[in-house]
């Protein structure tokens, strides 16, 4: 393929759709930066010998009208001399002059619209290179993250995490029920506790109980005697 037929390929190209039928757009995003790359360096290359081709032919469309106007300066001189023969001849060589620098003129200017279509397709080309870098980096973030994410994520349901949190759970099963038994004593001794002072409180009703007992009885003894 040759370098502006692959050029233009490349600038036509529409990297959306190429990126939807990839299967690793990363690596398609690369080659196409690479190939844009060497692309665009021969592309400049070409518009380097281009331009030194156009130089060349401004150098040989001044040489042509310098003879040119040299045949000219001939044929008056010849005129003044009174060698018409002489004229004749100058004012010959002077058209066969104009007629290569017209030759040369039409060169040119195919050369310079050859250079407006490269400089064109350059900036096109760099455009597209630019999109293509962007996405590159778009890409490479997207990627770390997802590694990153993914990492994550296997680290999260690895086995052996979930055995040793498994084994976390177990000895604080183990520990709770450490602190259940310490709750239990003293939940024991608030019940005794509890009892001492139920006790008080029952030794007094029948103090008082059998106080006032007494008393009626013995008012009864008083009265009956």
């Amino acid at each position: 393929m040759g370098v502006f037929s692959r050029m233009s390929d490349i600038i036509n190209s529409n990297i959306n759709a190429m990126l939807d039928r990839a299967e690793e757009p990363e690596k398609v995003v690369r080659l196409i930066i690479q190939e844009m790359e060497d692309t665009l360096v021969e592309v400049r290359s070409a518009a380097a010998r281009a331009i030194a081709d156009r130089k060349e032919l401004e150098r040989r469309m001044d040489h042509a009208q310098r003879e040119a106007d040299e045949w000219q300066r001939r044929a008056e001189l010849a005129i003044t001399k009174g060698r018409d023969d002489l004229a004749k001849a100058a004012l010959t060589e002077k058209k066969h002059t104009e007629v290569e620098q017209a030759l040369l003129k039409g060169q040119h200017s195919n050369a310079e619209q050859g250079l407006a279509k490269l400089n064109d397709d350059i900036i096109a080309l760099q455009a597209k290179l630019a999109d293509a870098k962007q996405r590159q980096k778009a890409f490479e973030a997207r990627h770390n993250t997802a590694a990153n994410r993914l990492k994550a994520r296997s680290r999260t349901h690895d086995e052996r995490i979930n055995n040793a949190l498994g084994r976390f759970e177990h000895y604080e099963r183990k520990l709770e029920h450490m602190e259940g038994k310490v709750e239990a004593y003293d939940l024991g001794k608030q019940r005794d506790l509890d009892r001492e002072f139920a006790d008080l409180e029952t030794n007094d009703y029948v103090e008082a109980e059998l106080a006032t007992l007494k008393e009626r009885m013995g008012a009864g003894k008083s009265t009956g005697e």
